[in-house]
C-alpha cells in the first residue's frame, strides 16, 4: 500500500519530517563530536565526570517511562480536549514532545563527551537517543484513535 493509498500516512508527513530531522541531528552531533570535539573538550576530573555521568544515566532511565506516560496522557488529551484543532495538529504536539526527550538524551551524551568522557559514553547515549526516536515515532494507529475520538465527540454533542 503506497502513501497515496492511505491518507493517514500522508497526514503524518510533517511528523515524519520531524523524526528524520531528529535522526539527522543525532548523526550531525556524532560527526561533530568525532571530528571537532577535541577542540572543545574541557576534561574534568574523573570523579566529577563519574558523578555527572551517573546522574545523566539516572535521568535517562527515569525519562523513558516518564516519556511513555507523558505520551499516553497527551494522546488521551488529544482525544478528549474540546476545541477545533484538527487531529493532525494535536498529534504533532505529542510527537514533538516525545522527540524532545530523544534529543535531550543526545545532548546529554554530547555534554559528557565535551567534559572529557570517551567515545563509548557518546555512543551509548546516541544509541539510547536513537531508541527513543524509534519508540516514540508517529504511529498511524495512535493518529487514527485521535481521529475516531474526535469524530465520536462531535457525534455525541
Amino acid at each position: 500500500m503506497s502513501e497515496s493509498d492511505n491518507p493517514l500516512k500522508a497526514d503524518l508527513k510533517v511528523h515524519w519530517i520531524l523524526v528524520w530531522s531528529a535522526v539527522l541531528s543525532l548523526i550531525v552531533m556524532l560527526v561533530v563530536c568525532e571530528f571537532y570535539g577535541d577542540t572543545w573538550r574541557q576534561v574534568m576530573p574523573e570523579d566529577q565526570r563519574v558523578l555527572i555521568r551517573t546522574l545523566f544515566y539516572v535521568l535517562v532511565i527515569i525519562g523513558f517511562p516518564l516519556t511513555n506516560l507523558l505520551r499516553h496522557i497527551l494522546l488521551r488529551l488529544n482525544q478528549t480536549m474540546p476545541g477545533e484543532k484538527p487531529a493532525k495538529q494535536r498529534y504533532l504536539l505529542t510527537v514533538m514532545m516525545s522527540l524532545l526527550f530523544a534529543e535531550t538524551i543526545a545532548i546529554l551524551g554530547g555534554v559528557m563527551y565535551i567534559i572529557g568522557d570517551d567515545d563509548n559514553t557518546l555512543t551509548i547515549f546516541a544509541v539510547l537517543a536513537g531508541l527513543a526516536v524509534f519508540l516514540y515515532r508517529p504511529k498511524v494507529d495512535e493518529y487514527q484513535s485521535i481521529i475516531d475520538a474526535l469524530k465520536e465527540n462531535k457525534v455525541s454533542k
